[in-house]
């Protein structure tokens, strides 16, 4: 079998409807409500989205026998499928035949069988796009809301201070007030100490008092803070 005979199905639907519609009336596009009865479609039968090497085609079959009714070769500018104004089940095709065209309406009868149609197209026309503008389909760049280079330690050390401006104070003194709160880091290691129940209690009984003390500091540090803010 040679390459050109290898089919891959993107899509396909048991029962497609076809519609015959009216010429197009205005440059805004097409309506189904236009389009008459639909519930007395023109045509109803499989449809299939075949691509082979040669490219890829919508091709409106006989359930039963596989006879081609109408067959619409698919070009990525999208111009052989149009969607109508007014449904997201009914599209127009573009259908040829030996040089011939003509454009015939189609729908679904469920919103998910359209949705599907609409994402085999899709995804075919990205993979023809990637593969004949190569270059646009690079990995993604940073964003430029992200600031680029090494990243930097904001983090304090061991007895290093800030201030906190208090704006709105009374009197120029108060409005130059800062508090400067000083944060020590304790040197605790926290690599697990040797084995053997007596460091091991040793050990409990420090963690306690150290987070103990951490705990019951921060209460003073809150009410310093509220004593410049009252100032």
């Amino acid at each position: 079998m040679e390459d050109d005979d290898i089919e891959s199905i993107l899509f396909i639907c048991r029962e497609a409807m076809v519609f015959k519609i009216p010429p197009r009336q205005s440059n805004a596009g097409y309506r189904a409500a236009e389009w008459g009865d639909l519930g007395s479609p023109l045509w109803k039968g499989r449809m299939r989205i075949i691509e082979r090497n040669s490219g890829c085609s919508i091709r409106l079959e006989d359930s039963q026998t596989g006879e081609v009714f109408a067959q619409a070769p698919y070009d990525v500018t999208g111009m052989s499928v149009e969607a109508v104004l007014d449904s997201s089940r009914y599209f127009v095709l573009r259908a040829e035949d030996q040089g011939r065209k003509a454009y015939i309406g189609i729908g679904f009868a469920e919103r998910a069988e359209s949705f599907d149609f609409n994402v085999a197209l899709q995804d075919y026309t990205k993979r023809q796009k990637a593969l004949l503008n190569p270059e646009t389909n690079e990995s993604e760049t940073a964003s430029p809301h992200i600031p680029t280079g090494p990243k930097k330690d904001y983090s304090l050390k061991e007895g290093q201070t800030f201030s906190i401006n208090i704006p709105g104070g009374r009197g120029s003194a108060s409005k130059h007030s800062q508090l400067q709160i000083l944060l020590v880091v304790p040197c605790l290691s926290f690599l697990r100490p040797p084995k053997g129940p007596a460091v091991d209690n040793e050990c409990i009984v420090l963690r306690h008092h150290v987070i103990f003390l951490v705990s019951m500091s921060w209460p003073f540090v809150f009410f310093a803070f509220a004593l410049v803010v009252r100032a």
